[in-house]
């Protein structure tokens, strides 16, 4: 069976670890491919850390075995579960210190039991993770060791930040509070000197950072659940709605299958249609999941709700009737 990129680099490390020298050609022909290949595969241990070297008077490669963890006691699951995580999750979502996490993956692997080990390269090969669109993160390793580190002193930062509220590049004094993941981004939570209350900033939307010689008080009792209390997803708007929606029988199973909202309920009718009710901080971003669904959707309640996506739904015809 052909072996995956992160399988054959699995192997190198593991058969490098050994204590003895191996060439390019014992390792190509080992994991049955090509010299220009294991070449690749070294550059990527290079690249996540793996001090290997070259010996040329043995011409071969090895790497140094304290730099291992010591044999550790996992049993399968748990093995299973922590290679899923670092080999098939770090990379769909933005993980901060992805190269740290892959290679603490391959510590772990290396310091199992070889049946474990080779079960769980085998069942690797069968699981695969998808996640939805994620935004950029050029940066994301600088600028959160930067807020972390902000945050674990209750050190004020300063940022330059490209707002699309405002339309334009702003600049803020931050007390940073809390560093959150949500769907396809990372975001840090502070009090804001510019707005006078605490917001939420993405961080691939973050321009410039500097650390400043000055300390904050956390706000007393800042709890990050309780800020996002009952919004849609984490934009509170102050007002609390009472929403109802009817899904038609096409979407219906779709919909009711997941739990959007913690305040979610659920009325099946014979049509096989669904009635979903829940009772939202703000319409703002309940809106935009509505108008996911299309024409497979009704708007029950509230009447502002309703009239709001009335009205962006004219606009979309007017815009696409105007082409």
């Amino acid at each position: 069976m052909k072996l995956s990129r992160i399988s054959r680099v699995v192997r190198i490390l593991t058969t490098l670890q050994a204590e003895k020298n191996y060439t390019a050609d014992g390792l190509a022909e080992m994991l049955g491919t090509s010299r220009r290949t294991v070449f690749r595969d070294l550059k990527e241990l290079q690249a996540i850390g793996v001090p290997y070297h070259y010996d040329a008077k043995a011409g071969g490669y090895s790497i140094d075995p304290e730099f291992f963890l010591p044999p550790i006691d996992l049993n399968l699951q748990e093995a299973l579960s922590l290679l899923v995580l670092t080999r098939k999750l770090s990379g769909q979502i933005q993980l901060p210190f992805r190269k740290s996490a892959l290679l603490a993956g391959l510590k772990i692997e290396n310091n199992l039991p070889a049946k474990i080990r080779d079960y769980c390269n085998t069942t690797l090969q069968y699981i695969s993770a998808r996640a939805g669109a994620q935004a950029p993160a050029n940066r994301l390793d600088a600028t959160f060791t930067e807020l972390q580190k902000a945050i674990a002193k209750k050190g004020k930062i300063n940022i330059q930040y490209h707002s699309l509220f405002e339309g334009k590049d702003i600049d803020v004094e931050l007390c940073p509070y809390h560093l959150m993941y949500n769907h396809r981004a990372w975001y840090v939570l502070g009090l804001s000197s510019m707005h006078k209350s605490i917001r939420t900033f993405k961080l691939n939307r973050i321009k410039k950072m500097k650390t400043l010689d000055k300390c904050f008080l956390e706000r007393r009792g800042f709890e990050l659940s309780e800020y996002l209390g009952r919004a849609w997803s984490m934009i509170p708007e102050g007002r609390i709605h009472n929403i109802r929606l009817r899904f038609l029988p096409k979407v219906a199973e779709n919909v009711t299958e997941v739990q959007w909202h913690s305040t979610q309920k659920v009325t099946r009718t014979s049509d096989g249609s669904a009635t979903v009710e829940f009772r939202v901080d703000g319409l703002g971003e309940i809106s935009w999941w509505i108008l996911g669904y299309g024409d497979q959707v009704q708007v029950l309640r509230p009447k502002a709700l309703r009239s709001r996506i009335l009205q962006i739904a004219r606009n979309m015809v007017r815009m696409n009737e105007e082409i």
